[in-house]
């Protein structure tokens, strides 16, 4: 019992933090994507489901023994259709009621049956409770799925019209053009083809070539940034430094430190040129170059090297103090 109070408390943890998820700000969503939270409650449904079913197998058995076969006279049979009612004095072993039974025609059944006489048992009852919790778990769950899939396509990148989506990517190849120093091109994946989660990049370009994707997420927050002047701190800065990074690829940068070193510096610009305060755009970026190391940890190539510093080789201003 308390194992299951403990899994109700927790569904009821993830409802709260799915209505946090939705509702509340777009840093959430942007450190927890969709698919995140989706997967959250499909293995708390299943835990839920798979406990359940486990507990209902350590229960007891209460249903009537040999020995109360024998002395009742039931013949064969596990019992699960039987019921052991007090009569008085007496304890009379009837057929379970079924919803039209009438229970005083069963007793008196069982008063006038010989010792030794089987009870006639009902065909088997077909065990719905399994099946039932089951049903629950998968509605939920593509419950969840369902809003989760409109809340996105509503709010999220999809959410804009064609022509603001439109607008916003003609802007982004804009700037992206400024830093690669030629014309090239930006696209937001929305299909997931070529960036994403599954592919673990949030934007991707050839070397030397004039396209490239970013994920929706960070088309997004770059719009909200350069048509709305919203700030959304570490997300917006990772987007600037994202946008950056693939332009300095068509430029053809290689290196991927070295590139993220250069976008670390051009997202400056970038910010400001979006809508950011000078103070503001150079504090993000710098809040990017301290987190680099921590958030290449699992992808080395993408470290920025010792010479990203003011002064050092890689710096693209060596005539200003300021870094980046």
């Amino acid at each position: 019992m308390a194992s299951r109070r403990h899994l109700v408390a927790v569904r009821l943890a993830l409802v709260a933090f799915v209505v946090l998820w939705l509702l509340g700000p777009a840093a959430l969503r942007s450190v927890f994507p969709v698919w995140f939270v989706f997967l959250l409650a499909v293995g708390l449904e299943l835990h839920f489901f798979l406990g359940a079913r486990r507990a209902s197998q350590r229960l007891p058995d209460r249903r009537p023994q040999e020995a109360d076969r024998e002395r009742y006279g039931f013949g064969g049979g596990d019992g699960d259709d039987l019921l052991l009612v007090r009569d008085g004095d007496e304890d009379l072993w009837i057929r379970r009621p079924e919803e039209d039974d009438d229970l005083e025609e069963l007793l008196a059944a069982a008063r006038e049956r010989p010792a030794g006489a089987p009870v006639r048992r009902p065909p088997p009852r077909r065990r719905r409770s399994r099946l039932r919790g089951l049903l629950v778990a998968v509605m939920v769950v593509a419950a969840f799925g369902v809003g989760a899939w409109l809340w996105q396509s509503y709010t999220g990148w999809s959410g804009l019209d064609a022509d603001e989506r439109a607008a916003a990517v003609a802007r982004f190849s804009e700037e992206a053009s400024v830093i690669a120093g030629k014309p090239v091109q930006i696209r937001c994946d929305e299909g997931g083809e070529h960036v994403g989660a599954v592919q673990r990049a949030d934007g991707v370009a050839v070397v030397g070539g004039t396209l490239a994707y970013l994920t929706p997420e960070r088309c997004l927050d770059l719009y909200r940034l350069a048509f709305r002047g919203e700030d959304d701190g570490s997300q917006t800065a990772r987007s600037l430094a994202v946008l950056a990074h693939e332009a300095w690829h068509l430029r053809g940068a290689r290196d991927e430190g070295t590139t993220e070193c250069y976008a670390l510096q051009s997202a400056v610009a970038l910010g400001e040129r979006l809508g950011l305060e000078s103070g503001r755009a150079r504090q993000l970026m710098r809040q990017q170059l301290t987190e680099n190391a921590l958030r290449t940890r699992g992808s080395a190539q993408y470290l920025v090297p010792a010479d990203c510093r003011d002064g050092g080789s890689l710096d693209l201003d060596a005539d200003d103090s300021r870094f980046p």
